[in-house]
């Protein structure tokens, strides 16, 4: 219950990417990206150092699972940075909040599980809840139909990396620092060369990208972690649909968003869609 309970926190943590995130504009997707990960990538290494960690050890994974870790981080966020740059910050984060629901779907896929009449069900909820967000913005802009399909990719790139970390196998928690730091040396490189760089205004811009790169990209990868490994995995796939919705409860809250009447039932659309289907994941009754 310890280990799921640490999970629990990376969901709580998740709601607040949101936040977070607008709170940094103006800052380019790039250059948030790699300032984040390196401070997440840095606390890691910096609490592997207090606890005796062989960071050689944890670091030394094959190929795959380089490629799985860095490529579900760097690109999940990326575009997430995309999504909330824009699109309206609501609407993107509910939309990419729809990566509980695939992982339960794409698990589905996996041998030995086979997909259920309530994965299918809960599937038709969470995009419905996803289309009733985009109908709105169907005629838009490019810019904001570019934010749409960005948060549209989030939820993709997060679902198969949590379904792939299983596949190609589990590497220590401490691994994910490494990610963190290739991540953030990606995310730089691509930031030389297609941004202007644009730094946070004023402290609150400042405490914002260093809360995300402790928080949500960064502290909770490793919680993430911990929770998937040693805890009650179908508890913590409960969990995490209700991020969506308390991410939207934050938004609201600070004032970055309206609570529309779309919006609230989008939210309940996609949390409810997951939920239903979490009832067919195993170990439970379809």
């Amino acid at each position: 219950m310890r280990a799921t309970a640490v999970g629990c926190v990376a969901v709580a943590l998740w709601a607040a990417l949101a936040l977070l995130t607008v709170a940094t504009n103006p800052v380019p997707p790039f250059q948030l990206a790699a300032m984040c990960f390196l401070v997440g990538g840095l606390a890691g290494l910096a609490d592997a150092r207090l606890r005796g960690v062989d960071l050689r050890a944890a670091l030394g994974q094959p190929w795959p699972v380089w490629l799985v870790g860095v490529g579900g981080l760097f690109g999940y966020h990326f575009s997430y940075f995309t999504a909330l740059r824009g699109a309206p910050a609501a609407e993107a984060s509910l939309i990419a909040y729809l990566w509980p629901l695939l992982i339960v779907l794409f698990s589905g896929l996996l041998p030995g599980e086979r997909l259920r009449t309530r994965h299918v069900v809960g599937a038709v909820a969470g995009f419905a809840g996803a289309a009733l967000l985009l109908a709105p913005g169907a005629d838009s802009g490019s810019g904001e139909a570019l934010g749409y399909a960005a948060a549209c990719a989030c939820a993709l790139i997060w679902s198969s990396y949590s379904v792939l970390s299983r596949v190609v196998g589990t590497a220590p928690t401490h691994a994910v620092a490494g990610f963190c730091l290739a991540s953030a040396a990606l995310a730089a490189i691509s930031h030389v060369a297609l941004e202007t760089t644009v730094w946070p205004e004023g402290a609150l811009g400042w405490i914002a990208a260093l809360a995300l790169g402790l928080g949500p990209v960064g502290g909770a990868f490793y919680a993430w972690d911990v929770g998937c490994k040693r805890g009650d995995i179908q508890l913590l796939g409960v969990a995490a649909y209700a991020a969506p919705v308390l991410s939207t409860v934050l938004l609201v809250a600070a004032g970055m968003a309206e609570a529309t009447p779309a919006l609230v039932i989008a939210a309940a659309l996609i949390a409810g869609g997951a939920l239903v289907a979490s009832g067919a994941s195993p170990g439970r009754k379809a």
